[in-house]
C-alpha cells in the first residue's frame, strides 16, 4: 500500500512523466512477458536489446502519444457515461488505433535499421494483421477503460479500488499486443 501511495503522490506532483516512465516500464514488462510466457525463450534466449527497444518506445512514443490522446479525446467527448465512453471508444478504434499502429510499426522498424523500402514493404505485409487483431480485443477493453478508468489512471499500473484489476494492465497488454505485432 504504501508503494501505491507513494505512486499516486508522484503522479499527482508529475502526471507526465510518471505516465511516460509508466507506459515505457509496462512496455518493457509486456516483451519480457511476451518473450518468456508466449514466446517461450527463456533466460539465456531472452532478447535484451528488444526488452529495452520496447521500454524506450513506451517512453519516447506511446506513452507521450497515447497520454496525449487520451487527454484530447477527453476534451473532444467531456462527461463519463456509457455513451460518452462509446463514444471515446469508437473515436479511438476508428480513428485513432489505425493511425497509431500506422505509425507504431514503421518507427519499430526503423528502430531496428530496417530500409524505408523494407520498412515500407513489411508495414504492407504486418499492418493489415495488426489491425484486425487490435479490433478482436481493443474496442471491449476501451470501452471499459474509458467508462470505468479515469484519465489520470489510464496509463497506470495497479489495481484501482473503483475498477477490475484486469483494467490496471491494459498498458501491459499493449505491450505484449505490440511487441508480438511488430518485433521478430
Amino acid at each position: 500500500m504504501a508503494l501505491w501511495r507513494a505512486y499516486q503522490r508522484a503522479l499527482t506532483a508529475h502526471p507526465w512523466k510518471v505516465q511516460v516512465l509508466t507506459a515505457g516500464s509496462l512496455m518493457g514488462l509486456g516483451d519480457v512477458i511476451s518473450q518468456q510466457l508466449v514466446e517461450r525463450r527463456g533466460l539465456w534466449e531472452h532478447q535484451t536489446s528488444r526488452t529495452l527497444t520496447m521500454f524506450s518506445l513506451g517512453c519516447g512514443f506511446v506513452g507521450p502519444v497515447v497520454g496525449g490522446w487520451y487527454r484530447v479525446l477527453d476534451r473532444l467527448i467531456p462527461g463519463t457515461t456509457k455513451v460518452d465512453a462509446l463514444k471515446k471508444m469508437l473515436l479511438d478504434q476508428g480513428g485513432f488505433a489505425p493511425c497509431f499502429l500506422g505509425c507504431f510499426l514503421p518507427l519499430v522498424g526503423a528502430v531496428n535499421g530496417l530500409s524505408a523500402q523494407d520498412n515500407w514493404a513489411k508495414l504492407q505485409r504486418d499492418y493489415p494483421d495488426a489491425l484486425i487483431t487490435n479490433y478482436y480485443l481493443w474496442p471491449a477493453v476501451q470501452l471499459a477503460n474509458f467508462y470505468l478508468v479515469p484519465l489520470h489512471y489510464r496509463e497506470g499500473p495497479a489495481p484501482h479500488p473503483w475498477s477490475p484489476s484486469h483494467l490496471s494492465s491494459l498498458p501491459l497488454l499493449r505491450g505484449q499486443f505490440l511487441g508480438c505485432c511488430s518485433l521478430d
